[in-house]
């Protein structure tokens, strides 16, 4: 347990111990700046509360069972040259024997370099004006006889560095073409960070099935949670796991942890106790807010990552929901838990936000000032109908 545990050391992490946070104040006995992945330096977090009760599903992201492992997993690959991005995913899939498989982006046959397996941040659109952001660009060698330089680009994503070298032969007045070009970053991820080639793939498949060694598959294979370490956090009790993979909101009483400087409308991510990704969301907090009431949502999901009843589910136990279902059962309200004629009128509440049609409130309206004045004319005919009466005697 002293040795440090870092995202790329996936092996040692697992080997490190069981990393879960447990429902007290005691210090754990390994610092939390060597916790892997999302519970990394989950001391320095806010604590709104430390009470809950842990439930026995899940695990540890690094302690997930192969299949899972491999089938929630990335890897940073260096896609040889010729091959197509689609063709690569093919060969992938064929390989590990997955249902699904994705990559970053479609990249041309002739680049190489960095891939892994999430879903693209821009897809692929039709063909118009797009706006993207150039950061920084260099010239590293250029050769005068052969007329081919190489240059280096920082760029936002989904920019088209084939058309930068047809502009930049344009500007210069003798045309230009891209002869080749390698990704060696993207998003957090770059070559130097864990990169794998086709022919890893295949002898870590190999290993896993004829010598049921799973120590090469799980260091070339990341856990999806390593691509989402530069959100912040909010760590969530058990009991709301299932919920929220459900598509519920994030309420407050469920907030266990947070981190400094959430901002209305930031993308954040949610964690379980044990340090799994929950699902992407969006804030509807600031810390500051948080910190200073008791009720409320503070974040709707806008992507959930967890597969549903991987947690049990802890909604429909308290007092009320008890109490509907045995009137339910006792025919006191229909199949639905809607209420009929025999639903006791304690039971019954007043929807006040529904919206009225504009013919009903209209006629309610006009019901209201018709009112004063039948009453004042049925007032005026009483003393008349009485004198009549009495010139008849």
């Amino acid at each position: 347990m002293s040795e440090r545990v870092t995202m790329g050391s996936g092996q040692e992490a697992q080997e490190a111990g069981t990393f879960h946070l447990k429902p007290s104040t005691a210090e754990p006995s390994l610092k939390s700046d060597q916790w892997p992945l999302l519970l990394k330096n989950f001391d320095s977090m806010n604590v709104r509360t430390n009470h809950y009760t842990p439930l026995p599903e899940g695990c540890s992201p690094l302690k997930r069972e192969i299949r899972n492992y491999i089938s929630s997993g990335f890897f940073n690959l260096d896609k040889p040259a010729n091959p197509s991005s689609h063709e690569v995913v093919a060969w992938i899939k064929r390989i590990l024997r997955v249902e699904k498989t994705g990559h970053s982006g479609t990249l041309d046959p002739k680049l190489t370099g960095a891939l892994f397996q999430r879903p693209p941040l821009i897809s692929a659109v039709k063909r118009q004006l797009r706006v993207r952001t150039i950061y920084e660009n260099k010239l590293i060698e250029y050769d005068k006889e052969q007329q081919m330089g190489i240059f280096w680009v920082k760029c936002e994503s989904g920019t088209y560095v084939r058309t930068i070298c047809v502009h930049l032969g344009l500007l210069l007045g003798v045309g230009g073409q891209m002869q080749e070009l390698r990704r060696n970053r993207s998003g957090i991820t770059d070559e130097h960070d864990q990169l794998v080639t086709m022919h890893d793939i295949l002898d870590a498949q190999y290993v896993l099935d004829h010598h049921k060694d799973e120590s090469y598959m799980r260091r070339i294979v990341r856990p999806l949670e390593a691509l989402l370490v530069e959100h912040k956090r909010i760590i969530v009790k058990d009991s709301s796991v299932n919920a929220i993979c459900y598509g519920a909101k994030i309420l407050l009483p469920g907030v266990l942890r947070y981190d400094d400087g959430i901002e209305i409308g930031q993308e954040i991510v949610i964690v379980t106790t044990k340090g799994e990704a929950i699902c992407i969301a969006i804030a509807q907090m600031t810390t500051s807010t948080m910190a200073s009431t008791d009720h409320g949502v503070v974040a709707k999901s806008k992507r959930v990552i967890m597969e549903r009843d991987v947690y049990g589910r802890k909604w429909g136990l308290g007092p009320v929901a008890s109490k509907k279902k045995q009137m339910i059962k006792d025919g006191l309200l229909d199949k639905f838990g809607q209420p009929n004629d025999k639903t006791p009128s304690s039971w019954k509440v007043v929807d006040y936000s529904a919206v009225k049609k504009e013919a009903e409130v209209k006629k309610e309206a006009n019901e209201i000032i018709a009112s004063p004045k039948a009453k004042k004319q049925k007032k005026q005919k009483e003393p008349s109908s009485s004198s009549d009466s009495d010139s008849s005697e």
